[in-house]
């Protein structure tokens, strides 16, 4: 039952069969009685003050236009932030941290064959480094061992 109009009498109305099937399956559609939902038609018909007449086009273009200039006002607004408070912000911060100097990646090209003698240098110094911490670690025994220190 319909709340609030629970003791309401019925009346009818003479509506053309097809139009009573149209709005029978409307109202199944939108989970409501058909006096509620003839109620609800009424209702908004009576709210934004239209009749069934109206053509909704030009007021739906109106709004149209009015959203797209709130967007482009959204847009300038964050384009003001961007100039007065982000940007300035940002030049602070890079102006705080200038003085501190990363060090610069440089990349150089290089042919496979100056790669090859880089790589090769390297190996060449870690073998005479290990050869001479060799050297100097035998050199050690040896005069360690040719002296003989008192206990």
């Amino acid at each position: 039952m319909d709340k609030g109009y629970e003791k309401e009498r019925f009346e009818s109305l003479s509506i053309k069969r097809s139009v009573v099937k149209k709005f029978r399956k409307y109202s199944k559609s939108i989970s409501k009685s058909n006096s509620m939902t003839l109620l609800s038609m009424v209702e908004f018909f009576e709210r934004n003050e239209l009749s069934p007449e109206d053509d909704l086009k030009p007021g739906l273009m109106e709004i149209e236009n009015r959203i797209k200039k709130r967007i482009n006002a959204v847009i300038a607004i964050i384009k003001d932030i961007e100039k007065h408070q982000t940007k300035p912000t940002l030049a602070m911060l890079q102006s705080l941290f200038m003085n501190v100097k990363p060090k610069p990646k440089i990349l150089i090209e290089k042919s496979f064959e100056q790669l090859e003698r880089e790589r090769i240098n390297k190996e060449f110094l870690l073998k005479f480094q290990e050869r001479n911490e060799f050297q100097f670690k035998k050199d050690n025994e040896d005069l360690n061992n040719g002296e003989q220190t008192p206990n």
